[in-house]
């Protein structure tokens, strides 16, 4: 038994399935598509939200080390995903590297991760999106009744109906061809990144070098209570809970590196990359520096604005520039979060579509799923289904407390997938590899230990959520997965073939 829930997909059988007629996605995607998809998908809420609240409670104005620290934890995991996603050039990311390399029940367990990751992220984001566009249609004078603004604002019932109709608009688009979704996407992008540029030209013409002052502030005691600090880490190393100091650049890490999630989806569309050896590599490296060089000219910026002391936890960039006299700004940096998190939530969804479907292609899900639309070549059936039950999921619920699980499914994919890059260069040394991540296995090893610290830094209730999901999922696998799986019935013919 042990040895079929450890099987694994053979790199080249991987290629083969992507190469059937009805199982097979257009390949329409380059290098700057997939850089744009990065950059889409990473610059949301964060950039906008985050800065003031780690540099007011945790770091002050070394927010920007924070930044930096998170970047260099997501540049250890890309490396892997480079490799991988360069050499194994199929739609399903984590998932589909472990199956090459841990087998197929890890592999079931990091595609079930990825599914709850990337559909309580499309929510969430909805959710927000939705906020920030009541707020802009507030300012206009335009208010929506209570019951369609959110289960929270009205007694007893209430829908978001905004947040409703951007997730099935997005499903519409992704149906419709990943060529498509590009060129929205890149509009998008173009003014996400025009906003942000705005954001830090203007805002460096008010910074005060006093604001500056400590760069570092002294590290200050508080109550467990008050800690933004996990649990764990104080349970693990016995140390008294403290805000500030060397210690609270890497505790802001921990918070900031959320910023950054969703650079890995871009390994998500490889198989419908024209040139995926090259352009990979290129699309997941590039919209990291790209969004790692925003996020810290941001937060230097914010801190240099206003005291850290005085930032605002809720909007700090455009409660900056009120505090400066500039209260236009704020108007513009809400247009620029609500235009951003459209392409957030849009490639978020299309990141869990492609596991969807390519779990289905292996059979660990109903074949149905694994069918591409006749004519626009996309997985139109799990990019429907998904679409509208997000869509009611972002309607009717709340999600704040469970968004924290987004962040720890993507640093359990990053370990799988560090892990994964160790473990085919032993067992397949003869694949071509395009891009090789370096000094191997030490920068999959420093992915490993970074991922793992960040994931101690997250409270107790998301450990014990996600523990739950990934029960679940072993239900799901044990009960279909496994005596559906195309590759356990391959083995099987082959076996009776050779019985013969």
């Amino acid at each position: 038994m042990t040895s079929t829930l450890f099987r694994t997909k053979s790199v080249e059988q991987s290629i083969q399935d992507t190469e059937e007629p009805e199982h097979a996605l257009k390949k329409s995607l380059s290098a700057l598509d997939l850089t744009v998809f990065g950059v889409g998908v990473i610059i949301g809420t964060g950039i906008f939200v985050l800065t003031g609240k780690v540099a007011k409670e945790t770091a002050g104005p070394a927010t920007a080390l924070a930044f930096v620290a998170a970047g260099v934890v997501c540049a250890l995991a890309a490396l892997c995903y480079a490799e991988f996603a360069s050499t194994v050039p199929v739609a399903g990311s984590a998932y589909t590297f472990s199956y090459a390399s841990l087998g197929e029940l890890p592999a079931w367990i990091i595609g079930w991760d990825l599914v709850l990751e990337f559909a309580l992220g499309t929510a969430v984001v909805a959710v927000g999106w939705s906020g920030y566009v009541r707020s802009l249609m507030d300012n206009a004078g335009w208010h929506l009744p209570e019951v369609l603004t959110g289960p929270d604002a009205a007694e007893g019932f209430g829908f978001d109906i905004l947040a409703f109709a951007l997730v099935l608009a997005l499903t519409v688009i992704l149906v419709l061809g990943m060529k498509l979704s590009a060129r929205v996407t890149t509009v998008v992008v173009a003014i996400k990144v025009a906003v942000v540029l705005i954001v830090i030209i203007a805002g460096a013409f008010f910074i005060k070098a006093d604001n500056y002052k400590p760069f570092i502030p002294k590290a200050q005691e508080v109550p467990p209570g008050d800690s933004i600090q996990s649990p764990l880490i104080q349970l693990m190393f016995g140390y008294a809970p403290t805000n500030f100091g060397v210690l609270g650049i890497f505790t802001a890490a921990s918070v900031v590196f959320f910023a950054f999630i969703g650079f890995d989806i871009v390994a998500t569309a490889a198989e419908e990359t024209r040139l995926p050896q090259r352009d990979m590599p290129r699309g997941i490296l590039g919209s990291l520096l790209i969004c790692t060089v925003l996020y810290v000219a941001v937060s230097i910026v914010v801190t240099g604005m206003q005291h850290y002391s005085e930032l605002s936890v809720d909007a700090p960039l455009a409660d900056a520039f009120k505090a400066t006299g500039h209260p236009a700004y704020a108007g513009i940096i809400s247009f620029g979060a609500a235009v951003g998190l459209t392409t957030v939530c849009m490639i978020l969804l299309l990141g869990q579509t492609r596991v969807f479907f390519a779990m289905s292609r292996d059979g660990l899900l109903p074949r149905f799923f694994s069918h591409v639309h006749p004519k626009y070549k996309t997985p139109h059936r799990p990019t429907i289904l998904l679409g509208v039950l997000i869509a009611i999921l972002a309607g009717f619920t709340s999600l704040d407390e469970l968004a924290e699980l987004v962040n720890i499914g993507t640093l359990f994919a990053f370990v799988v997938v560090a892990l994964s890059v160790i473990i085919l260069r032993r067992t397949r040394p003869d694949l071509p590899r395009a891009f090789r991540t370096p000094m191997v296995p030490l920068v999959p090893i420093l992915s490993v230990a970074a991922s793992v610290w960040l994931m101690l830094n997250l409270p107790a209730e998301t450990w014990m959520r996600f523990g739950i999901w990934m029960a679940l999922g072993f239900l799901v696998y044990f009960a279909y997965g496994r005596s559906h799986s195309q590759l356990g019935r391959r083995e099987k013919r082959l076996g009776a073939d050779n019985a013969r």
